[in-house]
Order: C-alpha cells, then structure tokens, then sequence
C-alpha cells in the first residue's frame, strides 16, 4: 500500500511538531532535575494526560487491538479490574509517599526504606524491563510500516528510533510530557473513524453477535471457569491481573509514576492518576471494539498471527488523507510508548546506577551529559530488544510475561514496605529474589511442558500470582526473624491520621462506582 502526498504531508508535519516541542522544551533544561523531572512544574491537565499516554504505545494500541481479536471483550478487564483500582490505590495512598520524601525515582524510595541491596536490584532489573518494553513499542511499529508500506523491518526500526532519540535527547522528560500530550489527541483522533467504520462494516453490536461467539463478547459472564479464551477464570483474572500485576504496574512501575511526580503541587501528583482514568475507561471502544471487529470480517486471515489486525484494518477503511492520519496516530503512539521507556531509563541509570554507585559526587554538569548519553544507548538497546518479539505471535502475551517477571514480584516489597512497619531490608532484598525466582521458575516449569494451560496469557496471570506469594512470605518471614528496622524518615511509612484526604477519597470512590457500572453493563 502506497501514501498518497496528503498522508505524507500529515506525517511530515507530526514530526516537525515533535522535533519542534523538543527544541523548545530544550531551551528549559539548566540541570538534571530539569531533564529527568521536568523542574516538577508541569500543571495537573498536563500530567493527567501524560500519565494516561504514556501507558499509549503502540504495543498498548495494537497489542489490544490484536487481543480484542483474539480474546474479545474479555481484553476490558485490563482497562478495567486490570487499572482503574491501582490507579485509585496509587492517588489515595501511595502518591503521598513518593511525594513528600522527595525521592527522583521509585527505585530510590527503596534504597530510603531499605538499604542499597533492594534498591540496586530493582534499578537493574526496572532498566531491563524498560528496555524490553521499549523493544516491543519498536516492533508494533515496524510490523505496520513492513506490512502497509513496504519497508524492511531494519529501515523502520532504525528510522523511528531516530526520532525518538532526537527530541528526548533534546528535551528530557518535558519535551516527553510535552508530546504525550499532543500524541494522546492524535491517537484518539486517528482511531475513533477508525472503529466507527469497522463496527458499520461489520454490522454493529448485531452484526458482530451473528459473526462471533457470545463468549467474545462478555467480560465476566463466562468468567466462571477457566475454560474460557483467557485460559483463567474469573478468581486468578481478579487476583493476578487486578491486584497482583495492575497494582504493581500503576503504582511501583517509574514510567507512570515519574508523570505524576513531575506535577507542580503534591494536591495534582496525587490527582494525576485519577484524571488518567477517566479516559482510560473509555479506551475499549478505540481497542477492544476494533479487534472484534476484525476478528469477525477477517477471520481465518488472523488465525496465524494477530499482530495482523490493526494493518488490515487500516488497510481496508482508510485511504488517502485518513490513512495519513492513521499512520500518525499509530506513530504518535510508538513515540508515546517509546520515549516514556527511554526517559524513564535514563533516570534510573543516572541517579540510581551511575550517581549513587559507579560515580558519586560529581558536578551536575557531568550527570547531565550521562543522562543524555543513557538516551542514545537506552534506545540502542531498545532496537535490539525488538527482535526478541518476532518468537511471539501476540505482542501483548509478551509485555504481560515481561511485567509478570519484573513488576508484579516486587509490588509486595513495595507494599509491606509503605504499610508495615516491621519489614526490614534482608526481608525486601531475599523476598525480591525469591518473587523473580518464583515467576521465572513458574515460567520455566510450563516452558518445559510440567505445566499447561488453554492460553498463552494464563500463564502470565499464574506467574505473577506465584511470584508475588513469594516475595509475600519470605519478605515477611525474614523480617521476624531478623531485628526490626530503625526508620530515619516517619514519611517513609504511611500514616492515615497525617495524610487521609476525604475529598480525593470520595473521587477515587466515585470513578470506581462508574468502573462498577460499566463492567455491569457489558459484563
């Protein structure tokens, strides 16, 4: 398929006005905490839909457009049960936290409230993590750009990395907000035509229950048992994905919380994740509803590779001019994706890797020009990670295996560390080894064949469930077996009396009763 010249002026112009944000955003930057905090000065608006782009890459769009095909509406529950209650969780209770100790990354609250061993293991493996998600946002792209314009996958990968690496390069964190921000209007600009017309051409609502089975089209009604496309039922759904993994990513993973930290007051840190959830309701109707559609109007043609959905959607619906407008907002999402990693990798290697154990005490200067450099390797890196994905055939079964091995264990290391007083530092550094230990072990025994499931994401829910009870109980055990922790910092622990704020509770409560009406209605 061809871009006619309207499509490539569209694209044209997305990329000077990314180029231009960073230059301009660039013009801010005097220090590191300019850089990689944005100066903690960015408005609430801002942060808000930041926050919700920057969980907006193209693994993000075209992986749920790919499971929306391949499990149908059960893919609701990762908007759902999967994010809306951590995102409360994180407003209510954690923000505060990672707020008023001051702290410039997740990883630093450990080293706070632990020591140096928790902290330089979740350092590592968060910087692995990033790149490994970066990588897929890389891959998501140039599978379009292979299928729909002809481009090798080295050309696309290579030219898109490009980009990235300019305007955050350029402007740091802000210059990243910046563009999230315009990246999250072209994204629902560019897909809402684009799931109008296919719910048209496949019938509506009427038309996709003739075309598909009525277990695609419920989110919880057939939940009951673990038969169903997801391969679990709805007791290891709530518990894996809406505890285990939706908490330990909404509330722990620095690339979303770095957003909210960079607002201007602690009152908007803490209402950014809130804002962030109100659209993030919404979304299924631009991902879930186009997979179906897909599903039902291609058929056999996504039987071998899922990843397929999106390019033959907009091969189908959009010519010239909106095809242009498609291409941008899948590029807009790729960016969004894309520079959220890298900015978040580069923070983490520059204050919690190089400045706090490879090299201490240097001027700001230096750590600014190491912040800089991470941005070219962290994207280097990025390009070799995306070739990891070509042995999967759902990007999203992937990106859940990577957070089941580097998120979901560690949430508990957070969560007895913020709510329990009695958790020490040997209990966080062995409970930390013994929940990656545990997923990864989980992961290998099915590998093997010792274990089996109906679906390729069931056992990413099980992983994660397993890897989380580890790192549960041996933090837990540890630390009544070892002597208590002295706390130099009261703010490292959470404190109701101090920090409860009855108006942001009654927010969270009532974006959680619209959470509850929505999963009534198409449950």
């Amino acid at each position: 398929m061809r871009l006619a010249t309207i499509d490539w002026i569209l694209v044209a112009l997305y990329f000077a006005g990314v180029l231009g944000i960073g230059a301009l955003a660039r013009r801010r930057i005097h220090n590191t905490q300019d850089f990689l905090l944005a100066g903690r000065s960015v408005p609430l608006w801002m942060t808000g839909l930041a926050f919700m782009a920057a969980n907006l890459g193209s693994l993000e769009i075209m992986g749920m457009i790919s499971n929306g095909a391949k499990y149908g509406m059960l893919t609701n529950h990762y908007y759902w049960v999967g994010a809306i209650p951590a995102m409360v969780f994180l407003a209510v209770f954690m923000m505060r936290i990672y707020y008023d100790t001051g702290v410039r990354s997740v990883p630093e609250y450990l080293k706070r409230r632990f020591d140096w061993r928790a902290h330089l293991l979740n350092s590592l493996t968060f910087a692995v993590m990033t790149i490994l998600m970066s990588g897929i946002n890389m891959f998501a792209l140039a599978v379009v750009f292979t299928s729909m314009l002809g481009w090798s996958f080295n050309t696309s990968v290579l030219a898109s990395a490009g980009i990235v690496v300019a305007y955050t390069f350029m402007g740091g964190l802000a210059s990243s907000i910046y563009n999230e921000v315009l990246q999250f209007g072209l994204i629902v600009v560019g897909f809402l035509p684009l799931s109008i017309m296919a719910l048209h051409a496949a019938g509506g609502w009427r038309g996709l229950a003739r075309a598909l089975p009525d277990a695609k089209l419920h989110t919880w009604l057939y939940m009951g048992t673990a038969h169903n496309a997801l391969g679990a039922n709805w007791l290891v759904v709530s518990f894996g994905l809406g505890f285990v993994m939706s908490f330990a990513y909404w509330s722990t993973d620095f690339l979303l919380v770095q957003r909210a930290m960079a607002a201007r007051s602690l009152a908007d840190a803490q209402r950014t994740p809130l804002l962030a959830a109100i659209p993030k309701m919404l979304f299924p109707f631009l991902v879930t509803v186009p997979g179906l559609c897909a599903a039902a109007l291609f058929g056999p043609e996504l039987q071998h590779d899922y990843n397929d959905a999106l390019p033959l959607l907009l091969g189908k619906f959009y010519g010239p001019g909106l095809l242009g407008l498609g291409i941008t907002a899948l590029l807009a999402s790729f960016m969004s994706g894309m520079a959220g990693n890298i900015t978040a990798f580069n923070t983490v290697w520059t204050y919690d890797i190089y400045q706090t154990y490879l090299a201490p005490d240097r001027g700001d200067r230096h750590y600014l020009h190491v912040a800089r450099a991470a941005t070219f390797v962290g994207t280097a890196l990025s390009v070799a990670a995306a070739y990891i994905v070509l042995r999967f055939d759902n990007l999203m079964d992937y990106m859940q295996l990577v957070a089941s091995f580097f998120i979901a264990p560690l949430f508990a290391t957070f969560f007895l560390g913020m709510f329990w007083r009695r958790s020490n530092s040997s209990g966080a550094f062995y409970g930390m080894i013994a929940g990656v230990a545990g997923s990864m072990g989980h992961y290998a025994a099915y590998r093997l064949g010792w274990l089996h499931y109906s679906s390729d994401m069931a056992p990413t829910f099980y992983g994660a469930i397993c890897g989380w009870t580890a790192a549960m109980a041996v933090t837990i055990a540890v630390s009544l077996a070892t002597p208590p922790p002295v706390l130099k910092e009261e703010t490292l622990v959470y404190q109701r009396k101090r920090v409860w704020d009855t108006k942001l509770a009654m927010q969270g409560l009532a974006i959680l009763a619209a959470l509850t009406l929505l999963d009534w209605i198409f449950r």
